[in-house]
């Protein structure tokens, strides 16, 4: 088994193109997105208002729309046909929209009229305009009501008011770096991990060396150890990460790190067993590749991390749950985030040692029948 790891690693340092897959590719990865998600969540977006009232009511909602670090008024006008141009051509991305007499309906105890519209094409900016316009425009229709005219059309009255208190949970500032990096990185390190095991596995069978890497007694261990080799590269790729979000950018675990980085080993083993047991059953490179682009590269849409999977049609909740990524997207949510009891989360690392241990005992299957071809051939 040594000697297959020796041999694979020689293998590795004589062939520069496989070398710059297991080390550059995942650390530009790496660099990539963390300087992508450095900042958190996308800030100063922005967007314009369309003041047709020029009312007191309209400057308070302009003011606490300025003081939202989300936004940036680039825009003031009474013109709707100029702003709507300009949302079309993406130079922003939202508008609220004050028409002319909206203080005077507001007062009358009657509708004002105010609309936010926004870009819901580009989904998380969206989202993430649309609350910070609809959170700007409340504040200041309340502090308008409450301190300019209430406070002089009423007598004071002290008397208790409700109070609701909205918590954000796990990740209060909706950071984007603590939401989708976790789950990014090992989603694409994954795929990645797919396409050396089955070009290194292609590549014994296209130059019909099975025999000088394995043999009718050995080929177990022969196939476990070059799989070996690139789960613990594309695994320690992984800790590094990690030790970038964690130790460097401050983002704690909340849960069981040795249970993250178990299921983490399970994962790519998953994934380095299925690509092995595809380009041993299919001998085709091409063919391997394709099935892995569709398999792997759905993980993270399928896994139900960005998009949700209730009410999701049969074959998408089927699909989800034939995929490894699932059960260790899961995991690392209870453990990193949640801080989950570890007994709750032992049950998604079982489906991933599960799923090891079937594709790799398919694996062993097909290189045995592989390595008897081989040799009466």
């Amino acid at each position: 088994m040594l000697a297959c790891i020796l041999r694979e690693l020689r293998y590795l340092l004589h062939n520069k193109w496989d070398l710059a897959m297991v080390i550059i590719a995942p650390l530009f990865i790496i660099l990539l997105f963390s300087s992508m998600f450095y900042k958190g969540k996308p800030d100063h977006l922005p967007i314009a208002i369309i003041d047709q009232d020029q009312s007191e009511l309209s400057r308070n909602i302009d003011r606490y729309l300025s003081l939202n670090q989300t936004l940036d008024i680039k825009y003031r006008t009474q013109n709707q046909t100029e702003v709507e141009h300009l949302l079309n051509q993406t130079k922003i991305w939202g508008y609220v929209h004050i028409p002319a007499g909206a203080e005077q309906r507001l007062v009358n105890a009657q509708d004002a009229q105010i609309s936010i519209a926004f870009n819901q094409s580009f989904f998380s900016v969206g989202n993430t305009i649309s609350s910070a316009m609809l959170l700007g425009t409340l504040n200041g229709i309340a502090d308008f009501a409450g301190q300019s005219y209430l406070s002089n059309v009423l007598p004071y009255l002290s008397m208790p008011t409700p109070n609701v208190k909205i918590s954000t949970l796990y990740n209060p500032n909706l950071s984007y770096e603590f939401y989708l990096e976790p789950f990014l990185i090992p989603a694409i390190l994954h795929l990645l991990l797919c396409c050396c095991v089955a070009f290194a596995i292609g590549q014994e069978l296209k130059r019909n060396t099975v025999k000088n890497w394995a043999n009718q007694h050995d080929y177990i261990r022969a196939l476990f150890a070059k799989i070996l080799v690139y789960v613990v590269i594309f695994t320690l790729w992984t800790w590094v990460w990690m030790f970038w979000l964690i130790v460097i950018r401050g983002w704690f675990i909340a849960g069981s790190l040795v249970l993250i980085l178990a299921g983490q080993v399970l994962l790519y083993f998953s994934y380095a067993f299925i690509s092995s047991t595809v380009v041993l059953a299919s001998k085709n490179l091409g063919r391997t590749f394709g099935f892995i682009a569709v398999y792997g590269g759905s993980s993270l849409s399928f896994a139900g991390v960005t998009l949700p999977l209730n009410n999701a049609p049969i074959f998408t909740q089927f699909w989800s749950m034939i995929i490894p990524y699932t059960p260790y997207a899961r995991l690392q949510t209870e453990q990193w985030v949640v801080g989950s009891d570890v007994g709750i989360s032992i049950w998604p690392f079982f489906i991933l040692l599960g799923y090891s241990l079937f594709y790799f005992a398919m694996s062993a299957l097909l290189m045995k029948k592989l390595v008897k071809e081989q040799k009466h051939g």
